[in-house]
Parts: structure tokens; C-alpha cells; sequence
């Protein structure tokens, strides 16, 4: 459960806290009614009281710092969701409207494509001059001419392709055929 973490933490570092204040008002009444000397009282909220909140503290200042850290994973995660989605559902989806949508940069966006792409979860391709994303079946994306201008593709990095005539980058899936080709100008 996402959050978990956080609230255990939480909770520990409150418990070891709860421990020392008890042990201190516990000891600093025995030290007022004099039934216990200074030393007692200094080795008793040492070993009741401060290791306990050392223990409990720590083991919670752990737990709050990772379950924080999976909070932020998690809305990278939903993030990327929510952009996949935008782009499946409506088949191609401008780069403003995910910009806003998201509330994210443009570097952003196209970070997010990329580990998409290499996940194996996104098949389409951009056209920059249009600042346009399109969802496209994998079989189209990973033939050898562009879905845009028609032209051979070729090769520029894992998962995508650049059209050298028309500029529009395409992500492949991970089965999809990667091979580098002579550039042949696009059909008419």
C-alpha cells in the first residue's frame, strides 16, 4: 500500500517520543519525591526513555524517508499513466494539450515517451513540426517507410527511429524490427 510507510514512520518516531516524555515526567517525580538520586534518574531516562526514542526514531525516520520516496515514484508513475492514456485514447494528442493536461514541461513529456518506449509500453511516433504524438498499431510503426511522409526510416536509438525527410521520430516496441537502412527519398 502506497503511503504505509509514511504513516508507520510517523507513528514510530510519535511512540519513541510518547517513551521519552513518560520515562521523564516517571523519573522526575521519583528524583522530586527524593526516592531517586541523579544518577538513577539520568540512567533511567537513558536506558527508558532515550534508546527507546533512538530505536523507535530511527527505525521511523527510515520508514517516512522511503515511503516519501515511493510517493514520488508513484505520481511519476500515474504521470506516465495519464499520458499514455491521453495518447491511446484519442489516437494522436498535441503536445499542448498534454502540457497542460499534465501540468508537466516539454521535456517532461518527451522524457516520459522515451521510458515508455523503452518499457515496451508506448508504439507511435511524433511529428515535431506539428508537435503531434500519434498512437499507432506496432505493425504500421515497424515497417520501413514513415507513417507520415512515406519515406525509409532509419535508425537513431533504442526503440526510436527518425525519418531523416520529414523529422517525425517513431518509437518501435521492443519486437519490432530495429535495422539500419540507406535513407531512399519518399514516395510521391
Amino acid at each position: 500500500m502506497v503511503g504505509s510507510g509514511k504513516t508507520v514512520g510517523s507513528i514510530l518516531i510519535a511512540v519513541g517520543v510518547v517513551c521519552l516524555v513518560v520515562t521523564a515526567l516517571f523519573i522526575g517525580s521519583g528524583v522530586a519525591s527524593g526516592e531517586l538520586t541523579t544518577a538513577g534518574a539520568i540512567l533511567g531516562v537513558g536506558l527508558f526513555g532515550v534508546v527507546p526514542l533512538l530505536l523507535l526514531g530511527g527505525v521511523g525516520a527510515y520508514l517516512l524517508v522511503k515511503g516519501r520516496a515511493e510517493a514520488a515514484a508513484m505520481v511519476d508513475v500515474r504521470r506516465k499513466e495519464r499520458l499514455l492514456g491521453l495518447i491511446q485514447a484519442q489516437g494522436k494528442a498535441p503536445l499542448s494539450t498534454i502540457m497542460v493536461e499534465l501540468k508537466v514541461t516539454r521535456d517532461t513529456v518527451k522524457q516520459d515517451i522515451y521510458e515508455l518506449v523503452q518499457q515496451g509500453l508506448f508504439a507511435g511516433y511524433i511529428n515535431w513540426e506539428q508537435l503531434t504524438f500519434f498512437s499507432s498499431d506496432a505493425q504500421r510503426v515497424g515497417s520501413n517507410t514513415c507513417p507520415n511522409c512515406g519515406g525509409v526510416r532509419e535508425l537513431v536509438g533504442k526503440g526510436v527511429v527518425k525519418c531523416p525527410y520529414c523529422g517525425v521520430e517513431l518509437f518501435l516496441p521492443p519486437d519490432a524490427p530495429q535495422t539500419q537502412v540507406a535513407p531512399v527519398p519518399p514516395m510521391a
